[in-house]
């Protein structure tokens, strides 16, 4: 069997659970997801190696509007997500009625050119009967290579959707070493948990007017001969946490500083497990109000643009 390898770029608007779906194609979990949409801000890759193929997942932020300069950036990083690929997998939310920002995603999959597999998830969420008409909308609009009703979460049908998206790629070498699970730096991911761990403990008290900046990452070199965890030192991270609120900055802090305590005691966790060794971090709050709109807004949510001027 010949071995196939390529891009698969993830289209959707907020909220169709992409990332969750990322996460559990890949088998580790590299995007934060949260209920509040619009929690992926820039392009996170993941990739998957079989014994006879290698996808490359491209995760993009929902496919939406609005008025800000990060709004734009993010729309800016889909379209970008779309040059150079191989195949799209548009993601729909079965269980939520189609919108403007669906129509939206889907124009975009389209004017890629490239092939596209539709996966309609969250399927656990509704009766199966009900995806006949949703089914239908899509077939009309366009001429899927294939669609799939999946789980992201329960992992229904994802070995299908694998199939259907290598099926789709072209024959060639392996475009990342068989164990690289994603291009992304320890640096983002680790600014990604926490902003994540703010989102799960703010809930709806602080919307998407929250920024992480690492400003310090020491990473020593492993000690010894060793290369588990017991062989490295201590990793020392801090981070500033923007907001546009000074109430916004209240909420984060908690009473006493005990919420911040907690988000920061859950992303050191998290960090560590990455990591496979101890971290240090420390966490300020810094109000911010226009850092939505600030010209190196790139450089706060992409690595990519950290370099730039």
């Amino acid at each position: 069997m010949s071995f196939r390898s390529g891009f698969v770029t993830l289209l959707g608007r907020p909220n169709t659970g992409k990332s969750t779906l990322l996460n559990a194609l890949v088998g580790a979990k590299l995007a934060i997801v949260s209920r509040q949409p619009q929690t992926t801000r820039t392009r996170l890759q993941g990739i998957l190696t079989r014994e006879h193929a290698q996808l490359v997942f491209v995760d993009t932020p929902g496919t939406h509007e609005g008025p800000t300069r990060l709004n734009r950036r993010m729309m800016k990083t889909v379209q970008e997500a779309l040059e150079g690929i191989d195949a799209v997998l548009l993601v729909v939310d079965a269980s939520r009625a189609p919108n403007d920002e669906d129509d939206l995603a889907l124009e975009l999959a389209r004017s890629s050119g490239r092939p596209v597999v539709l996966a309609l998830n969250k399927i656990d969420l509704i009766d199966k009967p009900a995806l006949l008409p949703l089914i239908a909308r899509y077939q009309q609009r366009h001429d899927f290579r294939d669609y799939l009703p999946v789980s992201a979460l329960r992992g229904e049908n994802l070995p299908l959707l694998e199939r259907a998206l290598v099926a789709q790629l072209p024959e060639g070498p392996s475009l990342f070493p068989p164990d690289a699970l994603t291009d992304q730096p320890v640096r983002f991911l680790a600014a990604e948990i926490i902003r994540e761990k703010i989102l799960h403990e703010t809930r709806q008290e602080v919307p998407h007017a929250v920024a992480v900046v690492i400003e310090k990452f020491e990473e020593p070199a492993a000690q010894g001969d060793g290369a588990g965890p017991a062989a490295r030192g201590l990793t020392r991270i801090l981070a500033t946490i923007l907001v546009e609120k000074d109430s916004q900055k209240g909420i984060i802090i908690g009473a006493g500083g005990q919420r911040l305590k907690k988000i920061g005691q859950a992303a050191r966790k998290e960090i560590e497990s990455l990591q496979g060794g101890k971290v240090f971090l420390v966490l300020y709050v810094k109000t911010r109000p226009d850092w939505r709109e600030l010209p190196a807004v790139e450089q706060l949510i992409d690595w990519r643009h950290a370099s730039e001027p």
